[in-house]
C-alpha cells in the first residue's frame, strides 16, 4: 500500500462557502486542489471553538472524550492541556516512520507545543495563544524594519465592546503573518525533508481581526456585497442566547454598511491566504506521491444572522467547513463526495495513509471514500456539540441530517430546522405540530449518538427530552 507524503493546510475560522465552486472570492489555488482532487460537500467540525476543534483533529476524539471543552488560553479553561495518555496522530505517524513538521498556529495547550506530539516545530505561533512559542514572527518583522502597532492601522473597525474586527494594515505583504508562515514552510521544503513526511501548515486567518494589507484590503467592494438571507434574522422563537450574543459580542449596533466593510476584509483575507497556499504548492510541486489536504477548524459568522465570530449558536456558517483532498493517481480529479465527514475523521485518515494501526477513536478514516463509493455503514448524519467559552458553560448537542437539523440546548429551548424549506435556519420548528414525528425521531437518534460516544450528559439529556 502506498505511504504518501502528506501536505496538510489548516485555515483558522474559514467558512465552507468561501471556497465553494460558486464563491465570489478569488481562491485559485484552493480551487485547483478541488478541481484536481475530491471536494467533500458535507464536511463539518465537531465543535465550533478553536482549542476544542484542534484537539479533536489531533486525537480523533469528540471534545467530551478528550476533555478540552473550551479555549485553553482563557482563564476559564476547563482543561488547559491535553492529557498525556491520549493517542495523537503526530505521535503515531512518528512511530510509523514519518518525519513530522509543523508551521503556524497551535492553540492546543498552554504548556504544550507541536514538539510534544511528534512534530518538529518550525515557528509561526502567536503570543496571545502560545506564549511559549512566541517571538519568531516579531523578530522577522524587526529584520524587515516593520514596526506597526494597532494605533497605526487604517480604517479600523471595532465592536462596541472594543474588539478589533477589521482594518487595513500599512505593511508590505511580506510582513504579514500568513506570508511568514508560508515562507517557513517553503524554506523547510527547499532544505529537503526526509520521506515519507507529514507537513502541517496552520495559517492564521481568516479569523478576526481581519487585518490585511493592500491590495487585499480593497480587493472586494463593500457596496457590491449583498446581505445574506440569514441577515433577516428576527430571533423569534429562538434560544435567548442568540439575541443576547449581539450585546455580548458588541455588534447590536452594526448596520449593513458596517458588516459589508467587515465582510470585504474577511474575503480579502482569504485571498491573501490562498496566495500563500499557492506559494507552498509551487515549492512542493516536484515531490512525488503527495496527498494534499485543505480544511479548517470551524467557520465564522461574519454578519450571518447578524452575528460576529462564533458561540453557542449552531448554524452552518460556523459548523460547515471546507475539505479538499488531492492525491494524483488515487483520487479522480474533479470528483465530489456528499457523505458526512467530521474534522476529527482526519486523525484516523492520516494514520490510514501511513498504513499504520488506528487506535480506538471516535473518528473514522475517509480513505475508503476516495474511490467515490461509501461503505454501507457510513453515518447518515453529523453529531456536534458546544460547551461554552468566556461567558461560561452552556451545553449544546446537535444532530444534522441532509434535510434536518436538531439542536438540544440544555439551558434553553431546543431548535429544529427543515433545511430543504429553510436553508438559512430562520424558522425554529421545535413546537410546530406538523414536525412532531420528525422531532421525536431526531431526539432519539441524538440520544443514540450521545450514548454511543460516551457523552457524560446523555442520561440527563434523555431524561429531559422524555419529558
Amino acid at each position: 500500500m502506498s505511504r504518501p507524503n502528506v501536505l496538510f493546510f489548516l485555515t483558522d475560522q474559514e467558512r465552507f462557502d468561501l471556497t465553494a465552486p460558486d464563491s465570489p472570492i478569488e481562491t485559485p489555488n484552493v480551487d485547483r486542489l478541488r478541481e484536481e482532487g475530491m471536494a467533500f460537500e458535507r464536511a463539518y467540525t465537531p465543535i465550533s471553538i478553536c482549542s476544542a476543534a484542534r484537539a479533536s483533529l489531533l486525537t480523533g476524539l469528540y471534545p467530551h472524550n478528550h476533555g478540552m471543552l473550551n479555549n485553553c488560553h482563557e482563564a476559564d479553561a476547563i482543561q488547559p492541556n491535553l492529557p498525556p495518555d491520549l493517542p495523537t496522530f503526530g505521535e503515531h505517524l512518528l512511530e510509523a516512520g514519518y518525519t513530522n513538521h509543523y508551521v503556524g498556529k497551535w492553540h492546543v495547550g498552554r504548556d504544550q507545543g507541536p514538539e510534544n506530539f511528534g512534530f518538529q516545530y518550525r515557528g509561526g505561533a502567536d503570543r496571545h495563544h502560545d506564549a511559549d512559542l512566541a517571538g519568531d514572527f516579531a523578530n522577522y518583522r524587526e529584520e524587515l524594519g516593520v514596526d506597526v502597532s494597532e494605533a497605526d492601522l487604517e480604517d479600523a473597525l471595532y465592536t462596541d465592546t472594543g474588539t478589533l474586527v477589521a482594518a487595513t494594515d500599512p505593511v508590505p505583504v511580506e510582513a504579514t503573518r500568513p506570508y511568514y508562515i508560508a515562507q517557513q514552510a517553503i524554506e523547510h521544503l527547499r532544505e529537503g525533508i526526509a520521506e515519507p513526511f507529514f507537513l502541517r501548515v496552520d495559517l492564521y486567518g481568516p479569523h478576526h481581526p481581519y487585518v490585511i494589507p493592500e491590495p487585499y484590503a480593497s480587493m472586494y467592494d463593500p457596496d457590491e456585497i449583498e446581505p445574506p438571507e440569514s441577515y433577516r434574522e428576527t430571533y423569534d422563537g429562538k434560544p435567548a442566547v442568540h439575541e443576547q450574543y449581539l450585546d455580548y459580542r458588541g455588534v447590536r449596533g452594526f448596520d449593513w454598511e458596517t458588516w459589508s466593510e467587515a465582510i470585504a476584509k474577511y474575503r480579502g483575507f482569504m485571498t491573501l491566504l490562498d496566495e500563500q497556499i499557492g506559494r507552498i504548492l509551487e515549492a512542493a510541486a516536484g515531490i512525488e506521491d503527495c496527498c494534499t489536504i485543505h480544511a479548517s477548524d470551524h467557520g465564522d459568522f461574519t454578519g450571518a444572522h447578524r452575528q460576529f465570530n462564533k458561540g453557542p449558536i449552531m448554524y452552518d456558517e460556523t459548523y460547515h467547513i471546507p475539505l479538499q483532498v488531492r492525491w494524483p493517481g488515487e483520487i479522480e480529479a474533479g470528483s465530489t463526495c456528499g457523505e458526512f465527514i467530521s474534522l476529527h475523521d482526519l486523525m484516523p485518515t492520516f494514520l490510514d495513509l501511513a498504513d499504520t494501526e488506528v487506535p480506538d477513536v471516535d473518528g473514522r478514516s475517509i480513505r475508503p471514500l476516495f474511490s467515490g463509493e461509501a461503505p454501507s455503514d457510513w453515518p447518515d448524519s453529523h453529531f456536534a456539540q458546544y460547551h461554552g467559552d468566556e461567558f461560561g458553560l452552556y451545553s449544546q448537542r446537535m444532530l444534522r441530517t441532509k434535510r434536518y437539523k436538531y439542536v438540544h440546548n440544555g439551558p434553553d429551548r431546543n431548535e429544529l430546522y427543515d433545511l430543504d424549506a429553510d436553508p438559512n435556519e430562520l424558522g425554529n420548528l421545535i413546537e410546530h405540530p406538523a414536525y412532531e414525528s420528525v422531532r421525536t425521531d431526531l431526539e432519539a437518534r441524538l440520544i443514540e449518538r450521545m450514548e454511543g460516544t460516551g457523552d457524560p450528559i446523555a442520561p440527563w439529556t434523555a431524561t429531559a427530552l422524555s419529558r
